[in-house]
């Protein structure tokens, strides 16, 4: 019973070949496509008006040479929103509980972030390193401390993630066994799980679009620093 509330984070395999590609996919035939209509349908225009409010508050403190990166962070936030949305369905699999997943998306956009920072203005970027006024003697140890700082972030963004979806769904997965079990034994200690349970749910979608805005948000933190 203790491993199988691990197999929900197994990827999932159909005739021997993995589906992770598919669950990935998935997110983005769902999404309408624009019309080159005037009037759109009430689904793009809600999407419409979601992108330009993200997009909005998130490039408010990047200067122009930011904005960018106003397409790959809008459409970073949709795709990881529709991945941990779906992964609260019913036999779905979540691609976002995979380290290698959320590493491969961390991973490059921080690196090109720091390229940024060294190509455009490398004085101001290694000056992150040593805050000014550090005293003599503890510089190299500054330097140390700051340059693993640097390179802990990509990791604590993957492992952030992770770590709070995949104790969602844990949780998740804990209640409703739980309330399964009690329910011909004691049915109003079951009907009180089920309760918690609805609203474990409903925390966890909040949760899903919360990871998903934090994640990009600490990117664009990142970028602010090198632009």
């Amino acid at each position: 019973m203790t491993l199988s509330f691990f197999d929900q984070f197994s990827s999932p395999m159909f005739l021997g070949i993995p589906l992770m590609a598919l669950a990935i996919m998935i997110p983005w035939i769902m999404f309408p496509t624009p019309s080159s209509r005037w009037i759109n349908n009430r689904m793009l225009t809600l999407q419409n008006w979601f992108i330009n409010l993200f997009t909005k508050q998130l490039l408010l403190p990047l200067n122009t040479a930011g904005h960018k990166w106003a397409l790959i962070f809008a459409s970073l936030m949709i795709f990881l929103i529709s991945l941990n949305m779906l992964g609260l369905l019913p036999y779905t699999f979540t691609p976002t509980t995979q380290l290698s997943l959320n590493m491969g998306l961390a991973v490059p956009l921080w690196l090109a972030t720091v390229i940024i920072g060294m190509r455009n203005q490398p004085t101001h970027s290694l000056g992150h390193l040593l805050p000014e006024g550090t005293p003599v003697p503890l510089i190299p140890v500054l330097i140390i401390i700051e340059t693993i700082s640097l390179f802990i972030r990509p990791i604590a963004l993957g492992v952030r993630l992770t770590a709070n979806l995949t104790a969602g769904h844990l949780l998740i997965q804990l209640i409703a066994t739980a309330a399964f079990v009690l329910m011909p034994l004691m049915p109003t200690v079951a009907l009180l799980t089920t309760i918690l349970l609805f609203l474990l749910t409903l925390l966890e979608v909040a949760v899903a679009m919360i990871q998903a805005y934090v994640f990009v948000l600490l990117l664009s933190l990142y970028l602010q620093e090198n632009v």
